[in-house]
């Protein structure tokens, strides 16, 4: 029973960590956090649309961060490592904060929806899917989905190629969920095969006439052989005859 409270705290710990940082990081863009054990210490990397507003001038923001993350969490000797997120139309957490901004700022859902899907697809995703749910028009919860290209539910390839992000919208008529979910753009569907073309008439002929000329070679290869090996034979006789002799 320790080891399972054990689990328990860890991922209480790393989910508190990733709000903790997401709170921190938000004008920059945050896509993603990942937490791994070192003999060094823990391992934290931010993956950031920019990663200038983190680092700060000459690390100052990094470090006071890195402070506040052991005191906070107790992590043994935290090490903050930030990478930049090369295509942030691909990211689902990013186009989320992205998307519930533009609702803040009074944007119709519609509009916005329909727009992070094509700016999505236009970045190379397979697939994308856009929800909102939320008091979107009056005093009664709706959900609204934009969906385009490709979208797993379940099975291998949802856990595989589907990733999610989530924000929230705090607007006049309450707070609506916005979720994103993007195929990656690598994924590939076990429908898709690649079929081999056959050969032509030239080739089928080049490659059996290269077939007779290796046969030959190798036929008189062997005739070759086995003349040294009658000579070595014969070579043998004759030393023997003249031992006994």
């Amino acid at each position: 029973m320790a080891n399972e409270r054990k689990f328990i705290s860890e991922n209480m710990d790393r989910v508190l960590l990733k709000e903790f940082l997401k709170n921190q990081t938000e004008r920059a863009g945050f896509g993603r956090c990942d937490v791994s054990r070192t003999p060094m210490g823990t391992r934290i990397t931010l993956h950031i649309e920019r990663p200038g507003l983190v680092i700060g001038r000459k690390g100052r923001k990094i470090r006071s961060l890195t402070e506040e993350v052991k005191e906070r969490f107790n992590f043994d000797n935290p090490q903050i490592e930030v990478q930049e997120v090369n295509v942030p139309e691909v990211n689902p957490q990013i186009m989320a904060e992205k998307l519930a901004s533009s609702l803040e700022r009074g944007w119709h859902f519609r509009r916005a929806g329909h727009s992070t899907v094509r700016r999505i697809m236009d970045s190379g995703a397979r697939g994308c899917q856009v929800i909102l749910s939320g008091k979107l028009t009056g005093p009664r919860h709706r959900t609204e989905k934009f969906v385009e290209g490709h979208i797993k539910h379940c099975g291998e390839e949802e856990r595989k190629w589907m990733k999610e992000g989530f924000s929230t919208a705090k607007v006049k008529l309450g707070v609506i969920g916005v979720t994103v979910q993007i195929m990656d753009p690598k994924a590939k569907l076990p429908d898709e095969i690649d079929i081999i073309p056959p050969k032509k008439e030239e080739e089928v002929e080049e490659d059996s006439s290269k077939e007779e000329v290796e046969e030959e070679s190798s036929g008189e290869k062997e005739e070759d052989i086995e003349d040294e090996s009658e000579d070595d034979g014969a070579q043998e006789e004759e030393v023997k005859e003249d031992a006994s002799a």
